[in-house]
């Protein structure tokens, strides 16, 4: 067999950034608190709070004084900290600097929308760390919308502006755009200017990974996905390579491998979302190499 991991997949530098400021003060602190996961990833999770870290959610943040926080790369919204001041806690802003970039554009277009009595529309998923943040730049007003039952929510007789949350699939983005656009002719008669403004606001650092991974999926066999459960960006990157080459398989670790999903003469690609580790990349291609080749073609 020959395994090749493709050297487009891992973190995004807002990830990697966020886990250097963490190891970094790790270093010379026993104990810091991190506002959710710092990256949807149980395996990269767990080897952190192996040196420190600890995992803590909102309502906690209530109840700390005097402490360190991270705030990881999906940013947080205004609330964290003021309630950071309050507790006198100090935070390690690990927020991405293109989620940061966001936040103030949607913050500086819906105080826009608020004098024309606009709305601010944002393609994410709702829940979502990034999509909290983002939201929090507009009094919680902001419509999140994900499929065509979301947006029911919208009324396209008033003037729309619409985001996206940095990881969402590009194509998405596109087609969501068309379909509002769509239903503001409807109701309008006619699409102005004033009524409509799209802001494509994908990281291209994650969504130029779509055609490299059709590419990466087309030159291998079977196509080995290593990503979080939690990922939505490692679901959607997943459903491209699907997408491309049917024989591909989305796997947390190495232990979620099947061995009949493989033959010995079989070119094997192992590629992650943007929260995977290459550590953990490289330890499913030894899994994969240390497989018996008579074991997988006795199964075959």
């Amino acid at each position: 067999m020959e395994v090749t991991i493709d050297k487009n997949s891992g973190y995004c530098f807002g990830v990697e950034y966020a886990i250097k400021m963490a190891e970094d003060e790790m270093e010379s602190s026993s104990k810091l608190y991190c506002l959710g996961d710092i990256v949807h990833n149980a395996m990269e999770v767990n080897r952190l709070s192996s040196k420190g870290l600890v995992v803590i959610d909102r309502d906690q943040l209530e109840d700390l004084h005097d402490c360190k926080v991270l705030i990881r790369a999906h940013g947080e919204p205004p609330e964290t900290y003021r309630t950071a001041i309050k507790n006198n806690i100090e935070l390690i802003d690990a927020s991405c600097p293109v989620v940061l970039k966001l936040q103030h554009r949607v913050k500086s277009a819906f105080d826009k929308m608020e004098n024309q009595s606009g709305q601010i529309v944002i393609y994410g998923k709702k829940g979502h760390a990034e999509v909290i943040g983002l939201t929090g730049q507009t009094l919680e007003k902001a419509i999140v919308v994900m499929d065509d039952a979301d947006l029911d929510q919208i009324d396209f007789s008033r003037p729309v502006t619409l985001f996206s949350q940095t990881t969402k699939s590009t194509k998405g983005f596109y087609e969501l755009k068309a379909k509002i656009e769509e239903k503001i002719k409807a109701a309008k008669g006619v699409l102005k200017d004033i009524d409509f403004n799209a802001n494509d606001s994908i990281c291209r650092q994650v969504s130029n990974r779509e055609p490299q991974l059709q590419k990466f999926s087309e030159d291998n066999d079977v196509i080995v996905f290593v990503a979080g459960k939690k990922s939505s960006n490692g679901k959607a990157l997943y459903q491209v390579c699907k997408g491309i080459n049917d024989r591909s398989f989305f796997v947390e670790n190495e232990t979620e491998i099947n061995i009949e999903w493989l033959n010995p003469e079989d070119k094997i690609g192992i590629c992650g979302a943007t929260s995977t580790p290459m550590w953990l990349m490289d330890q499913v291609k030894a899994h994969i190499l240390s497989l018996d080749k008579n074991s997988i073609k006795a199964i075959i």
